[in-house]
């Protein structure tokens, strides 16, 4: 288990240049936006206009903060997701733009390459203790709006907008959460032909 302070996270500009990105984590450590298996990231979007275009990519988006915005995705009946909306899955290589709903938003953006990756996000509402079983190669864990205690034999503490990272095979993991927000778990699955 490893713990990503939010504090650490690089920010970057945009593959269009259109605004900044937050990046959570990324494989292969260092990759850029061209070259990467898998990307987590946050961006604040400020002004409604285009997606970046990532060639044989999937991505999944959910709203972090912010009244929301609606996503018209090629070859999709526009999209109005809030921060109650489940994530939304679509692919990164199809004309997409975004109409923000009431002022500026901050996302959550996980992506793979077609293909050799795979993914799910989990959008789970804080409620007392929550545990976690990590089924995926990756699993990382997100906490939006309040810090948790771990369960461990440190006691960690997990910041807001920090994230853990576990591997296949990691122990069941316990936290108690210090007030209200939500929990984000991203599954990363190598697929069987990369192994």
């Amino acid at each position: 288990m490893r713990i990503l302070r939010a504090a650490g996270y690089r920010v970057m500009p945009w593959k269009n240049g259109g605004g900044t990105t937050t990046e959570i984590a990324v494989s292969p450590d260092g990759a850029g936006l061209d070259d990467f298996d898998w990307r987590v990231s946050m961006a604040s979007v400020e002004t409604s206009g285009p997606f970046s275009s990532f060639a044989g990519i999937d991505r999944t988006l959910s709203v972090l903060e912010g009244g929301g915005v609606i996503l018209d995705i090629a070859g999709q009946p526009p999209a109005r997701l809030t921060t109650a909306s489940a994530p939304l899955a679509f692919p990164g290589d199809v004309p997409t733009s975004a109409a923000l709903i009431g002022g500026p938003i901050t996302d959550l953006n996980v992506m793979t390459r077609r293909g050799r990756m795979a993914h799910e996000v989990e959008r789970r509402p804080f409620s007392g203790e929550i545990r976690i079983a990590p089924r995926a190669d990756t699993t990382l864990v997100l906490a939006v709006g309040t810090g948790a205690t771990l369960f461990t034999d440190d006691g960690s503490n997990l910041g807001p907008l920090d994230t853990l990272i576990l591997d296949r095979g990691s122990p069941e993991l316990r936290l108690q959460f210090k007030g209200e927000g939500l929990l984000f778990v991203i599954g990363l699955h190598r697929l069987a032909a990369n192994r």
